[in-house]
């Protein structure tokens, strides 16, 4: 459906839609970055603040197997719709991206048993 053919009424609505929840959405994420600073201020301030722990390894290993499938699935589908094309790259390069954190966590985490064990 098309909002050529609307009545005025409804393009105005179509139009202001999108608008409104894009500042909707911005004030809520503003105000949950606030309150949540005002949360670790506290926190620090009663001495009961934990930094979250962040594990770059298993982050590295879940973004390289969710950009390399995309990669792919993007890749093999631009491929067999138009043949090898700069198009094809909209799937490269988020494949290469994947390949790249799967290649950094098989050499850079810290407990290698894995690799070790297969030889």
């Amino acid at each position: 459906m098309s909002g050529s053919g609307a009545v005025p009424a409804a393009q105005v609505i179509i139009a202001i839609v999108p608008i409104v929840g894009i500042v909707l959405g911005s004030v809520v994420i503003f105000f949950y970055l606030l309150l949540r600073n005002r949360q670790i201020t506290r926190q620090i301030e009663a001495g009961s603040y934990k930094k979250p722990a962040f594990d770059l390894y298993v982050f590295s290993l879940l973004c390289g197997f969710l950009l390399a499938g995309v990669g792919l699935v993007l890749s093999i589908l631009f491929l067999a719709l138009e043949g090898l094309s700069y198009s094809l790259l909209g799937g490269l390069i988020p494949f290469a991206l994947g390949a790249s954190l799967l290649g950094f966590y098989f050499v850079a985490r810290p407990d290698k048993k894995f690799l070790e064990s297969r030889s």
